[in-house]
């Protein structure tokens, strides 16, 4: 998941369970657990039929597993992920494989410094970082969307039919089995609606997070 080209998406979990919107869902979840949404591509690709897209970036995940693993985490496995982003500059959405890697037992520090790690190693121009916060709390800034049933490429074709999704949004991620993936700012909660739809999502079905985002270099 990312904003910008190349950026590597962290989640840091901790223990509150999250008040969301009417027709939406939450879950308690558990301190020190964290999420990074992350790949080892370095370049755009703009083909759906581009080899690199089927890749299941196995050694990638091992190579992560491994910086979580020196740098205080606990790896809890990884999730595959069909990403697409928002060229600003060519004025369309690419694709992109990432994984989303589960992390056990690290605070905010030490998943700051894993994700420094992940970008550095990988050549990644910034990290997202959301940490998960009480939807009343001052520091909340952003949200964490998460919605099933989405098709990946209606998802693509939504974001590159409507340039405002893709400059303010963009992008998102679907995993395999259809469950949208979608992080913005609190401003963005109606465009974010606006892309699930556009999506043949069913906002009914969303389970909305709050927190603190940051891009970290």
């Amino acid at each position: 998941m990312r904003r910008r080209a190349s950026v590597v998406a962290v989640v840091v979990t901790v223990s509150f369970a999250v008040p969301v919107s009417a027709g939406t869902a939450t879950a308690e979840v558990d301190a020190g657990k964290a999420e990074i949404f992350a790949t080892n591509e370095t370049s755009n690709s703009f083909d759906p039929n581009d080899p690199a897209l089927r890749t299941r970036l196995v050694k990638f995940a091992h190579q992560v597993d491994e910086i979580i693993r020196d740098n205080g985490g606990r790896p809890r496995g990884s999730t595959l992920l069909n990403g697409t982003f928002w060229s600003s500059d060519l004025k369309k959405a690419d694709y992109e494989r990432s994984r989303e890697f589960h992390i056990g037992r690290v605070d905010a520090a030490e998943v700051r410094d894993i994700a420094h790690k992940v970008a550095t190693r990988f050549h990644q121009q910034s990290v997202l970082s959301f940490q998960y916060l009480p939807r009343r709390s001052a520091q909340v800034n952003a949200i964490l969307v998460q919605v099933p049933g989405v098709d990946f490429q209606r998802l693509h074709d939504a974001i590159e039919a409507d340039p405002t999704l893709g400059e303010r949004l963009g992008g998102g991620s679907v995993t395999l089995n259809g469950r949208l993936i979608e992080a913005g700012a609190l401003g963005d909660l109606p465009l974010i609606k606006q892309l699930v739809r556009a999506a043949g999502g069913d906002w009914s079905r969303a389970t909305i997070r709050y927190g603190a985002w940051a891009f970290v270099s």
